[in-house]
């Protein structure tokens, strides 16, 4: 889904992508990915009026399985994994292309997808405080600065003056959000700790299938042989999703982290939400409050706080920052 927010990965040991691209191209391309994975969540939403969530998920993860193949093998780099890459194709499959993709569609049958993205976003959050107890990292001043104002707008999403806490709907739809987002967070903190052989765009083929596979029995278990009735929107709101918010997303990131420096995209990224509640107002009709727009604005400068790189003396293995949505 609309895949973040800022994933650390050590930069892969094994064969790298030569695709460079010039500054303007990058931003440019930059741009047409975060336009892309804001607009992915007003997809979803349209997906699951007519689309069970875990078909939706599915579904989209077969035709990104598709795309990721035939890119792989037009650019010479179909790989079978090695040993040591097969947990971080598990976590990431599992926890993020799976847990996270389908608990963001069974939110969004009953949340706002301007409230459930920025809830979505609040996986950095998550990590900070993971990341310290997990991998060392030293919780700075500065991250501590940014969780404090992040959970601030956090607080003010779930005001009981603003917040309808009688309505069971709304309050389940935003429980599966924040879930997905502590699942994505799980994903992030392992993928940090991952000594890379190959590299995340050469191994993402796998990840897409094994989430195929996995989500696909889960579908038939729960809700049988879906019985769709195909049109040309639903086919292009597919085919958008699966090809253009996940498989190109996967070579778009891993070339655009190449081209620009890692506090642009760091920086960048933070723009996905606001491009989601935008196409959800204007495409979806959906009321854009003011309490949204402060907590959206807190949550994501916390994330800007404190997890934005500083300059710093640079660390015995160089890492590339790399964020993929599903």
């Amino acid at each position: 889904m609309p895949v973040k927010v800022m994933v650390c990965a050590a930069q892969p040991i094994g064969i790298i992508m030569q695709t460079h691209l010039s500054r303007r191209g990058a931003f440019l391309l930059f741009a047409v990915i975060v336009i892309a994975w804001g607009l992915n969540w007003t997809i979803t939403k349209t997906l699951v009026q007519s689309v069970s969530p875990l078909w939706i998920t599915a579904i989209r993860s077969a035709i990104a399985t598709v795309a990721l193949a035939m890119l792989l093998f037009a650019r010479g780099e179909m790989i079978v994994p090695r040993r040591g890459d097969l947990p971080v194709i598990f976590v990431n499959s599992i926890f993020h292309m799976v847990a996270f993709s389908a608990l963001v569609a069974f939110g969004l049958q009953f949340a706002a997808v301007g409230r459930s993205i920025v809830l979505g976003y609040t996986t950095p959050l998550w990590v900070m405080p993971a990341a310290w107890l997990f991998l060392g990292e030293r919780m700075t001043p500065s991250r501590s600065l940014g969780m404090a104002v992040g959970l601030a707008g956090l607080a003010l999403m779930f005001n009981p003056l603003a917040y309808n806490w009688a309505d069971a709907n709304t309050l389940a739809g935003s429980g599966c959000i924040l879930l997905a987002a502590l699942c994505w967070a799980v994903s992030i903190v392992y993928v940090r700790a991952h000594r890379w052989i190959s590299t995340p765009f050469q191994l993402g083929f796998w990840q897409t299938l094994l989430a195929t596979l996995v989500v696909s029995v889960l579908a038939l278990l729960k809700d049988g042989v879906p019985h769709l009735e195909w049109n040309a929107q639903l086919v292009g709101l597919f085919l958008f999703s699966g090809i253009i918010g996940t498989a190109l997303a996967y070579w778009a990131m891993a070339t655009v982290n190449r081209s620009l420096p890692a506090v642009v995209t760091s920086l960048g990224l933070l723009a996905t939400p606001v491009v989601g509640v935008a196409s959800s107002a204007i495409i979806l009709g959906e009321v854009v409050t003011a309490d949204l727009v402060v907590a959206m604005l807190l949550i994501l400068g916390g994330i800007a706080i404190g997890t934005i790189p500083r300059r710093e003396k640079a660390p015995a293995q160089k890492h590339a920052p790399l964020v993929v949505e599903s």
